[in-house]
């Protein structure tokens, strides 16, 4: 009986082997992937607050994104493109790049997307008042 069991173990270890492999390379990409996608979301963050203040621009918002890609971006993130929208009420970044393949024949891709409304200051065109101020003054200053 011993003799048919001869070589099981091996071929256990054949069969077994290649998939514990690529069960590790599968975790190791993911890994990759989500440190990625924290990337570009960064990068869509930091361009985001560049563009939406009051003097901001798309221009610098993409430089902004631009410089936070080439310092962050190098190593999982490749060939990392920003796209910056600006009009009168909000801006929008999104940021997309290739993920550094670990499986191959494996291609994913990161986002990372950012909006928000454009600072900017608007004057009293109304003419509100304020609704807890006495009729006629402030007489709290003594100014009877």
């Amino acid at each position: 009986m011993l003799a048919d069991d001869r070589g099981a173990a091996t071929a256990e270890l054949v069969l077994a082997t290649p998939l514990l492999l690529l069960l590790i390379m599968l975790i190791a990409q993911f890994a990759l992937w989500m440190h990625a996608t924290h990337i570009a979301q960064a990068a869509a963050s930091q361009a985001l607050s560049v563009t939406r203040v009051q003097g901001g621009t798309a221009a610098r918002g993409q430089t902004e994104a631009s410089n936070v890609l080439a310092q962050l971006g190098s190593g999982p993130l490749r060939d990392p493109q920003a796209r910056v929208t600006r009009n009168l009420d909000y801006a929008a970044v999104h940021v997309e790049g290739n993920v550094t393949a670990v499986v191959p024949f494996l291609t994913l891709t990161a986002e990372g997307d950012a909006t928000g409304p454009v600072e900017r200051f608007r004057s009293n065109v109304y003419e509100f008042t304020n609704s807890e101020a006495v009729p006629g003054g402030n007489r709290s200053g003594g100014g009877h």
